[in-house]
């Protein structure tokens, strides 16, 4: 088998065919061409094996969205060394417990997150040198910028092999520890070729902005292996995404296409401070994954903006989407179809393919699959299987080949024998009006048969009097009567991960 090295084709090739000049990654406070990113992660190789790290071996990443992030993360791959990029939102418990996890002896860091790494790294001995970005780095500790400047831009590139693993991504560990998912060199080139090419049309004078940060599997795809296969712009904001942030970066940069989630683009239609904010006006599409898509929230946003919001399924195991809406293919409520490239199945409990329109879990098959978690077999076994890789998400398939989420295979419940979707009541009741955000789980009732309980954040100066039988009518109306929630509980706000995906079971244990 001849090497392949994912740095190479993502950025070599760019600046073989003439794309040296360009800007690759633009941050808030510099830009860096594809040239200029060849010579920086050619020196970081030299830089991490003057640090003494070795082939295969890891490198940490707790690093914000700026143009240091490719830097490091492909020059590690360009030197056959994994980086792992870590959720920079994670307690100093999970930070420690990766750090060791991982074996990485090397650890790179933002400044601006350094104080919250800090009580983790006393946890963890074999970290042997930290790198800081953009701050005082004090000795023992290296300055990111010096320490890069002092390596020579001469590296060969390492021949690795095409199965070997690039890199690793963390699972968030919201219910338990997190899981090092490897992913291989030709994973992010698949992933490009098949949804950011295949199904987005992406190319070479688009500009891209995804709110998603780059150590989200969404994110990388959405700001470095999308548009570096095609030479395009990603512009960078290590910002917190929220409805403020995302729209100065969309006024000032004027992207073309603008990657978010569910929860992000909702808060966007409903800030009335930001309601006059066109947002770019070269806005050709929006993408969208994370959690399914309400159907009110794409109608609407399509409807201020222009721009079409192009639904996805996709996860860490995965690599990036393969389940979607795609451009003038669009039904929102719906995740569209599978990506062409991927095959998706439907399964029930005992793992026989379920019939047309009936719910089951969803088995997904492509070139982008993990090699499995690291140290971490029972699992592994658990989630992927043979070809097929389990999802734990249930859907139901129509007639027409689309797919419409239902909820997790842990959220599911039955009532009065029926399935109920806590997605599909969560829809109905985010359409009411008064609602801005809404959550359900299952709660007994008093003879201990399970009902829906709704979690409910109402909009700004709405009227609570006579609420709970509103929405529960409305309920009754749009999906069904035995799915209105028999309880409704106003709350100012949702627990969600770092993703934005609403975390049930917090809700579930204090239901």
């Amino acid at each position: 088998m001849a090497p392949y090295n994912a740095c190479t084709e993502l950025l070599d090739r760019n600046v073989d065919v003439g794309r040296g000049a360009k800007p690759a990654f633009v941050d808030h406070a510099r830009a860096l061409t594809y040239a200029q990113l060849q010579g920086d992660t050619r020196r970081l190789a030299n830089l991490l094996g003057r640090l003494g790290v070795r082939r295969e071996e890891r490198v940490v990443m707790i690093v914000a969205d700026t143009v240091e992030f490719p830097v490091i993360f492909l020059g590690a791959i360009r030197a056959g060394i994994v980086p792992a990029p870590l959720n920079t939102l994670l307690s100093p418990e999970h930070f420690a417990y990766i750090l060791e996890d991982s074996r990485a002896r090397v650890l790179f860091v933002s400044q601006q997150l350094l104080a919250g790494v800090e009580p983790a790294l006393a946890m963890a001995p074999n970290i042997e040198h930290v790198v800081v970005i953009d701050g005082d780095a004090r000795a023992p500790r290296l300055d990111f910028a010096s320490a890069l400047a002092a390596e020579s831009d001469e590296f060969e590139t390492a021949a690795t092999n095409a199965d070997e693993p690039a890199f690793w991504l963390y699972s968030s560990g919201s219910t338990g520890a997190p899981k090092g998912t490897r992913h291989v060199h030709t994973s992010l080139m698949a992933t490009a070729k098949l949804f950011a090419q295949g199904v987005l049309g992406m190319r070479e004078d688009d500009i891209i902005h995804s709110a998603a940060k780059l150590f989200f599997a969404y994110g990388l795809g959405n700001s470095l292996s999308f548009p570096m296969s095609v030479g395009a712009t990603t512009i960078l904001n290590p910002l917190r995404p929220t409805p403020e942030t995302v729209f100065d970066v969309l006024g000032k940069h004027q992207p073309t296409i603008f990657c978010g989630v569910p929860t992000l683009f909702a808060a966007m239609l409903n800030d009335a401070k930001l309601a006059g904010h066109k947002g770019s006006a070269r806005l050709r599409l929006c993408t969208s994954a994370g959690e399914a898509l309400p159907e009110h929230v794409g109608k609407g946003f399509e409807t201020r903006f222009g721009a079409a919001i192009i639904d996805g399924v996709g996860s860490t195991e995965m690599l990036h989407i393969y389940l979607s809406n795609a451009p003038g293919d669009v039904v929102y409520g719906t995740s569209g179809r599978a990506v062409p490239g991927y095959d998706v199945t439907l399964r029930d409990d005992q793992g026989a393919p379920t019939p047309q329109g009936d719910v089951g879990e969803m088995y997904v098959r492509g070139p982008s699959a993990a090699d499995g978690y690291w140290n971490q077999r029972e699992k592994s076994r658990a989630t992927f299987q043979g070809e097929w890789t389990r999802t734990g998400d249930k859907y139901v398939c129509d007639a027409a080949g689309r797919y419409t989420y239902c909820g997790r295979a842990d959220d599911m419940f039955k009532v009065s024998g029926i399935w109920v979707s806590p997605f599909e009541v969560e829809a109905a009741l985010a359409s009411h009006p008064a609602v801005l955000e809404a959550a359900v789980v299952p709660h007994p009732d008093d003879e201990g048969l399970l009902k829906p309980k709704a979690f409910i954040v109402v909009r700004q100066d709405i009227e609570l009097d006579g609420l709970d039988r509103s929405l529960k009518e409305h309920v009754k109306l749009a999906v069904g009567m035995w799915k209105y929630p028999r309880w409704v509980e106003i709350v100012e706000g949702l627990p969600k991960t770092a993703t934005g995906k609403i975390q049930r079971f917090k809700l579930r244990e204090g239901a």
